[in-house]
């Protein structure tokens, strides 16, 4: 009997490509990949250990996944990913629904991993998280096919206080350029047009392989692969932020004029607590100067509300901050209390209801700003990716290059002349909250 498999991501957008190595490994093994969980013989749940709200959705997924040995024809349930790297002694102790476990740095034998749990041995496959992925591993899209991410780094050296990353990932690593850009090649052959590149720390590229930073090389050189329309870049770390990186991102019409920067702080005390490099100062700084060389440009950034020993003062300046900035996409999370992590020991932390209510504070702030950043749009023609149609409505719905998949805005498109996946100019004629709308011309 073939065996049919799931394969369920959690996470973030690094997560996502290792499901989609592990569902191309399954299927050049011969396994039946399904969408559908209920209809698999064997699940894989690929968790996330972030913080508090991920690791509670990733142990209720697998328990729910779990009744499906019940209900319906699962014999194997696989739990894969940070969870099971930072988690592995207590998921086998307490968890008897999971049959195999694999870490972050050993997804690429998932296999034998499937092969062995379902020989009821339970398999554990756990190890120093050190594996870089290269070009000749297998990958199948979950993603839209106009649209791809490709991970250039692994793992963080920055050793942020609140951050677990380097538990789960380990120490930074680089891919190689070539690597990469054989990557991009194969993708773009397959229909591909955008480049979304990812790392934790995606400014620090190249510095373990190289001597320097390499990221404006790479942009440049992955945007040079025919079929590229757009290089995305996810993650940049300020501290490394640097003149070059601005100039080749001004300078390169395929490179989108999108900055995805997480802050998490505007407070001086708050980011050397937080141990992020520079301070207020320096972030305006960088922040002006990437506006001015790349006046077109998205900033998306990411503030931490609660953390230990933020006052009212801190929390009203950096209310202040936003509200000055006017940060194009902003998130918001509350600070999570993770053990093994050098804030987890800080004293003055902050009661769960005081962080939930700074967090609806300021992304209502967020919303009051962003209503006023997109009608700057109302009028002109810009590029979208047109990705998906609207019959109910009738109108194709795409995005633009200052919005990432998932998680930013969206454009609604009447009239639009081109297919979906292509790149189509849009009028745009009104604003909402996060979205635009417009007509397209031919």
């Amino acid at each position: 009997m073939i065996e049919r498999v799931s394969v369920v991501t959690l996470g973030c957008e690094k997560n996502l490509v290792d499901s989609e190595i592990m569902s191309g490994l399954i299927h050049q093994r011969g396994f039946t990949l399904v969408d559908k969980p209920e209809n698999a013989t064997v699940i894989i749940v690929n968790t996330c250990g972030f913080i508090d709200a991920a690791k509670e959705e990733s142990v209720n997924t697998i328990l729910n996944l779990a009744e499906l040995k019940e209900t319906a024809s699962l014999k194997a349930l696989i739990v894969s990913g940070c969870l099971t790297q930072r988690y592995k002694k207590e998921l086998m102790d307490e968890m008897p629904e999971i049959d195999g476990i694999v870490g972050t740095g050993d997804f690429h034998r998932i296999n034998d991993i499937v092969d062995e749990a379902l020989r009821g041995t339970k398999p554990v496959y756990v190890g120093n998280p050190v594996f870089n992925y290269e070009e000749n591993l297998p990958r199948l899209l979950s993603t839209p096919r106009h649209t791809a991410y490709v991970k250039i780094a692994e793992g963080c050296d920055n050793a942020c206080t609140f951050c677990s990353i380097p538990i789960m990932r380990g120490k930074f690593r680089s891919r190689s350029i070539e690597s990469i850009l054989a990557e991009v090649k194969m993708l773009t052959e397959q229909g591909v047009k955008e480049i979304s590149l990812i790392a934790q720390d995606s400014t620090n590229y190249g510095t373990d392989l190289y001597e320097g930073f390499k990221l404006p090389e790479l942009l440049n050189r992955v945007s040079e692969v025919p079929g590229v329309e757009w290089v995305r870049l996810h993650y940049a770390y300020p501290g490394f932020f640097s003149d070059e990186l601005i100039e080749t991102m001004a300078a390169n019409p395929k490179i989108c004029n999108y900055v995805d920067m997480p802050l998490q702080h505007s407070e001086d005390s708050i980011l050397k607590r937080m141990r992020r490099p520079g301070r207020q100062r320096d972030v305006r700084e960088l922040v002006g100067k990437i506006r001015t060389h790349i006046p077109e440009v998205a900033l998306r950034t990411s503030m931490i509300v609660g953390f230990p020993g933020e006052t009212e003062e801190d929390f009203a300046k950096l209310c202040d901050f936003v509200r000055e900035i006017k940060f194009d996409r902003l998130g918001v999370f509350t600070y999570s209390q993770e053990e093994d992590t050098p804030a987890n020991r800080l004293p003055d932390q902050i009661p769960d209801e005081v962080k939930q209510f700074r967090q609806n504070t300021l992304m209502e702030i967020q919303r009051e700003v962003a209503m006023g950043n997109g009608a700057k749009y109302v009028g002109r023609t810009i590029e979208v990716l047109v990705e998906r149609y609207d019959g109910r409505s009738d109108v194709f719905i795409g995005r633009s290059q200052y919005d990432a998949p998932e998680v930013d805005g969206e454009v609604y498109i009447s009239k639009c002349p081109v297919q979906i996946g292509e790149l189509c100019k849009v009028k745009i004629t009104h604003a909402y909250e996060y979205d635009l709308s417009g007509e397209g011309i031919a």
